[in-house]
């Protein structure tokens, strides 16, 4: 199986699943994907909005389920929880309606969401009208790039497929330093999240 085809056959999957666990990435390709004619830019976006919306929901119970405890023993976590306890506590909805472009904290945020006890219709409203905005900004930005891409590549279509990779690649990269750098980052006393 080709690539293009592959991309026909497993695009939008690849979409939702991407964004169902965290996927600005591989949202941002799919746009660049949908400009080359690939997919259809709405049903990209339709895809991360249902991705995000079912992923978010989902731990969105499971803060409410097991919320802080669960949290609490991810040591990587503590510090974009430490952030994400304050902003909740100081902005709810503003914060509900943002987390997701906040890079750090979109992970840990529903947990914590779910663990304060927001209401679940609040969440579900809220987390509907955060994640359409998302797809559709994100997928936008990828359209965008690869509209871009058309402008200063006037052979582009020999070029697409090495710059979809290379943006993967560098998304991916980008990904891991920021968790590798978390990691080797002291965790934040309680104390620091109340400053």
């Amino acid at each position: 199986m080709t690539l293009e085809a592959a991309i026909h056959t497993y695009g939008y999957a690849a979409i939702a699943v991407g964004t169902f666990l965290e996927g600005e990435t591989i949202l941002v390709v799919g746009g660049f994907v949908a400009r080359r004619g690939y997919l259809e830019l709405p049903l990209v976006m339709l895809a991360a909005f249902t991705g995000a919306v079912v992923g978010d929901q989902l731990w969105y119970y499971l803060g409410r389920l097991i919320g802080d405890n669960f949290v609490s023993r991810r040591r990587t976590w503590q510090r974009p929880a430490a952030k994400a306890r304050r902003w909740l506590r100081q902005y709810e909805t503003l914060f509900i309606l943002t987390f997701r472009f906040v890079y750090g904290v979109r992970t840990v945020a529903p947990f914590l969401i779910g663990a304060s006890r927001v209401h679940p219709v609040k969440f579900a409203l809220l987390n509907v009208v955060s994640a359409v905005t998302w797809a559709v900004a994100v997928a936008a930005l990828g359209y965008a790039l690869g509209q871009a891409a058309e402008v200063f590549l006037h052979q582009v279509k020999k070029y697409e497929l090495a710059l979809l990779a290379a943006i993967a690649v560098i998304g991916v990269a980008l990904h891991l330093f920021f968790m590798l750098r978390r990691r080797k980052q002291p965790v934040e006393a309680e104390s620091d999240d109340e400053a």
